[in-house]
């Protein structure tokens, strides 16, 4: 008698390589990107399908509009300008994740970034970062990936070199 065991492949988790990839196939969508309501008020945003259980974004971003600082805490990502231009002041450091409220950085862990539309980005675990739509008068388009789908985001207050962890939010803060 022959038994036949049928075992199902172990799906890998989306890198941040299939992140970007997906962010950029996304952004070239022109019918999605146009599809998005904007507000001239505010950012809005829509939830998308992401690849392999990630949690995917495509938001639009007014005149003036930014994040604040903020890290996504255990999630890897990427985004992508779909539309417009974006800037990204990043900590080229890496933070402790817990145990502390204010840090002092040095003076050489500053790195701006200009993502006009066809440029994004991937990141890693920890990445502390604003992102901000500086132009006086043109929307912004973009789209996110995370995995795993994000846990909590903390939110940064900055004065000159000092760092203050404000807030922890998590997913049902955003619902």
């Amino acid at each position: 008698m022959s038994v036949s065991l049928s075992v199902s492949p172990t799906i890998a988790p989306p890198t941040q390589a299939d992140l970007l990839d997906f962010v950029r196939r996304t952004a070239a969508d022109t019918e999605l990107i146009s599809a998005l309501p904007l507000d001239p008020q505010g950012r809005t945003w829509v939830r998308l399908e992401g690849p392999g259980g990630s949690e995917a974004w495509l938001i639009g971003w007014p005149p003036g509009t930014g994040t604040g600082w903020h890290d996504h805490a255990d999630s890897v990502g990427a985004f992508l300008t779909a539309r417009g231009a974006l800037k990204e002041n990043a900590l080229a450091a890496r933070l402790p994740t817990d145990g502390w409220k204010t840090l002092e950085l040095s003076d050489d862990v500053d790195r701006t970034r200009r993502l006009p539309a066809g440029q994004g980005r991937a990141f890693g675990h920890h990445h502390v970062h604003e992102v901000l739509n500086d132009s006086p008068d043109e929307h912004a388009i973009s789209v996110h990936a995370y995995y795993p789908p994000l846990p909590r985001i903390r939110r940064y207050s900055r004065t000159g070199q000092v760092l203050r962890l404000e807030q922890v939010e998590r997913p049902e803060d955003w619902q």
